[in-house]
Formats: structure tokens, sequence, C-alpha cells
């Protein structure tokens, strides 16, 4: 193959998880029931919250972004490889493979800096109760709920203009099950020093500077609940926190795992383990971590659950 530019007739061979085809149709029954765990999971608590005027607060509404996200995170992966293994075809053409990572890195975006808002949301109801409604304002939940969507716009974009300066040769097959920066990158035979950069300065961005905004949050909430007299109420205000926390430990778990462990400890069975995480048990897990310990929560889903089985009888 001769070197050229990437244009939209430009194919990429995505390997997949397995090249076996009896290990390819276990994995695709067990992605397919992921997938629609994940979907039915998060489009019922965006459905629950929106139409329990209760859960009209900032945490339920930062909660039905966060499953939005996360929905369109495995819908941008998933999808595709479950379609890869049922025409027995591993081939995607260049305009999808970057339109897929583009969506890849946008939503990661978005779900990385949006846990981040949630902690600040959860800072200012332990520690500040009392102003929690004139802080919390809608003006300001609308801000810092839109903000990641708009500043993960401009990120992703700037990765996809950069990737089209490369130009690609030789070997075009990706040891993975979707389109991904890194073995992306690997495959480039011109120098990627450009984008190499960019992505360490988008680390800093948007996983470093949340996840310290994170700890500085948490480690304010615990003061504060160290300092409530009573068990019972250091017990409710942990109770709280207890749902977010489980979410950024799988989150930032399994972001270090795709993107900052070092070189020589990355295989490319270890990157698809760590994405598989990422982008479909994750997303999958998340609507039950917040659903079994909050009782607003499970309330309304029964409420949704029961009106569409009055509907329909």
């Amino acid at each position: 193959m001769e070197p050229r530019n990437q244009t939209s007739a430009f194919e990429f061979i995505l390997l997949g998880l397995s090249e076996t085809p009896e290990q390819e149709t276990l994995l695709f029954a067990l992605f397919l029931c992921m997938y629609v765990v994940m979907a039915m999971g998060n489009l019922s608590i965006i459905l629950a919250i929106s139409s329990d005027s209760h859960l009209h607060t900032p945490m339920y509404f930062f909660l039905a972004n966060l499953s939005l996200v996360d929905f369109g995170l495995a819908t941008n992966t998933v999808p595709k490889m479950l379609v890869n293994i049922q025409i027995r075809s591993k081939s995607i053409s260049y305009a999808c493979c970057l339109t897929q990572m583009y969506f890849f890195h946008f939503f990661g975006i978005v779900d990385s800096v949006l846990i981040a808002v949630m902690a600040y949301d959860r800072f200012v109801a332990i520690c500040h109760p009392l102003h929690y409604t004139t802080i919390m304002s809608p003006r300001l939940c609308g801000l810092l709920a839109g903000s990641p969507w708009v500043f993960s716009y401009f990120i992703s974009l700037t990765h996809i203009l950069l990737m089209a300066r490369l130009v690609f040769c030789g070997n075009n097959e990706l040891p993975h099950y979707f389109c991904d920066l890194t073995p992306l990158l690997r495959l480039s035979c011109t120098d990627t020093s450009v984008n190499k950069i960019f992505v360490l300065i988008v680390a800093g961005l948007v996983i470093a500077t949340p996840f310290i905004c994170i700890l500085a949050s948490y480690a304010h909430i615990i003061v504060a609940i160290m300092k409530v007299p009573s068990a019972g109420g250091r017990k409710k205000a942990f109770s709280t926190c207890s749902s977010h926390l489980s979410v950024v430990a799988l989150l930032y778990g399994t972001t270090i795992g795709v993107y900052l462990c070092p070189s020589s400890v990355r295989t490319a069975v270890k990157e698809k383990a760590s994405a598989v995480m990422y982008t479909t048990v994750t997303p999958m897990l998340n609507p039950f971590i917040y659903s079994l310990r909050n009782r607003d929560l499970k309330g309304a889903l029964r409420k949704l659950v029961n009106r569409k089985i009055t509907s329909s009888s």
C-alpha cells in the first residue's frame, strides 16, 4: 500500500476482541445483553427524572445528563462491534473511524467533567446546606451542565483536525474493537509528536484537573461530616456521597488504565479490557449504583413502570 493522505475510501481493519468464531458468538450475545441493560437503565433514569417533579433538583439534573452521556458513550462503540460480528466484516472507512473517535472523546470528556460537577454539587449540599438553593440556582446548574458539552466539542474537534494531518501507510489493522486515538497514532507513518503533546495537555485538563477538584471537594465534605455530632447524621451524609464515589472509582480506574498507564506495561489486551470497562461496563453499572441506594429514584422508577403497565393494559 502506497503512502497516501486519508480519504473516505481508506479503510481500517478492526481486529476486535477475538478472532475465533466461537468466541465471537459468545461476545455477541454478551455485549448485546450488556448494551440492552445499559440502554434500558440509563433511559429509564432519564425518563424517571424528567417525569417526576420531586426529582427536578440539581443533583438529579446532573444525573440525567450523566445517563445521557453514558448512553451515548456505549452507543458509539458497541452497536458497530455487534454489526461487524454479525456480518463477519471487520472493516471501517476512514470517515466512519474518525467520526467514531470524535464521539468517543466527546462523550468521554463530558463524562469526566460532569463527574467533577456532581462532586461540587455534593460539596455545596453538605458544606453549605442553608445556602444550597441560592448557590445552585437554575442558571448556575445550566452553566455547569452545559459547559462540559461545549468544552468537549472543541477539544474533540481539535483531536480530529490533528488526526487529519497524518498519513497512514502499510499496515491498516487496528488491534481494537473501535477506533481509538492511541492505536491509530501507532499506525501513522508520519510524525505524531504534536498529537501526543495534545493528548498530554487534554489528559491534564479533562482527567487530572477534574480528579483534583473531586479530591478537594471530598476533603471539605469529610471535614464537614466529621463535625456532625450524631452518628446517624454522619451516616446519612456519607450515604448521599457513596453512589458518586463508586462512579468516580469506576470512571477514573478505567480511564487511568486506558490512557495514563506507562507504555512499558500497556498491551493490546489490557487496552481492550480497560476500554470495555470504560465504554460498556461502567455505563451499564451506573444506573444500578445510583438507583439501588436512592429511595427517591427507586420510587420514581416504580411509578414510571406502573404508569407504563397501566397505559398498556
